[in-house]
């Protein structure tokens, strides 16, 4: 099955789980996104792999005119229905993918994605697409899992990652990003990162990974050595620790380090 597609089917058949799933719901860099749109009024905003919309709800509380784009129907459906409940006049969605935007140039001032970015299938193209409907000046923020340094350690999370979720493409290395937004025209990202637990059971009924799988994963953990399992905490339940990027760049000509 084409990777896109695979995308589209499993987390069409997921889509009501992501909105209340709290790994997604919630979050300081949910209150940083909605702080940045009241900063920036009439803000023009892209929440680009929307998934379930928390991203463009955060900006579009923050006075911002948001855009949630998804190649999924059954995810758009889900946030135009959250969008109303919460009165959220500003928000609208718009069918279509990362790699191939339906949207005009220099139509943004903002292109935010949020736990997206590690399911597409050419991060190279999605970020010259970004760059394209972004206008002069304006701002693209990454906020995805990030992969570590370490051959090793990136090798495990990603092994986990495809077990769990057979659309998983990569949770890139910040140095992979800072490179492909070079390469995309973006200027050096400024970036932070935070750990986030992910709760083994809730992490895996979410996805409706199958036991087998599970299984799977619990063994990868089990026979990691024990500097790996201690790198990601690791618990009893199968619980572990990841870490997440928000990253910010300005459209433009790369600006070295």
């Amino acid at each position: 099955m084409e990777r896109n597609t695979l995308a589209t089917r499993q987390f069409g058949a997921v889509a009501p789980a992501y909105l209340t799933s709290a790994v997604h719901a919630r979050g300081a860099d949910l209150q940083r996104l909605t702080e940045l749109a009241r900063r920036s009024p009439r803000l023009a905003a892209l929440d680009l792999g929307c998934g379930a919309g928390h991203a463009g709800f955060a900006l579009a509380e923050g006075g911002a005119e948001v855009t949630a784009c998804d190649p999924t129907r059954e995810m758009l459906a889900v946030v135009e229905a959250e969008a109303q409940r919460r009165g959220l006049d500003t928000l609208r969605t718009r069918q279509g993918r990362a790699e191939r935007l339906p949207f005009q140039d220099a139509t943004f001032d903002l292109v935010a994605t949020r736990f997206s970015a590690h399911h597409w299938s050419d991060v190279p193209a999605a970020l010259a697409e970004a760059g394209r409907v972004l206008k002069p000046g304006g701002s693209l923020i990454v906020i995805d899992v990030v992969a570590p340094e370490s051959p090793q350690f990136d090798t495990i999370l990603q092994t986990v990652e495809i077990l769990r979720d057979a659309s998983h493409v990569r949770d890139y290395r910040v140095s992979e990003w800072r490179a492909m937004l070079r390469s995309a025209g973006f200027q050096a990202p400024a970036a932070d990162a935070w750990s986030l637990v992910m709760e083994f059971k809730t992490w895996t009924e979410r996805m409706r990974t199958s036991e087998l799988r599970a299984d799977a994963i619990r063994d990868v953990f089990g026979q990691a050595g024990a500097e790996a399992r201690e790198y990601f905490q690791v618990q009893a339940d199968g619980s572990f620790t990841i870490e997440v990027a928000w990253l910010q760049a300005l459209a433009g000509a790369f600006a070295a380090d």
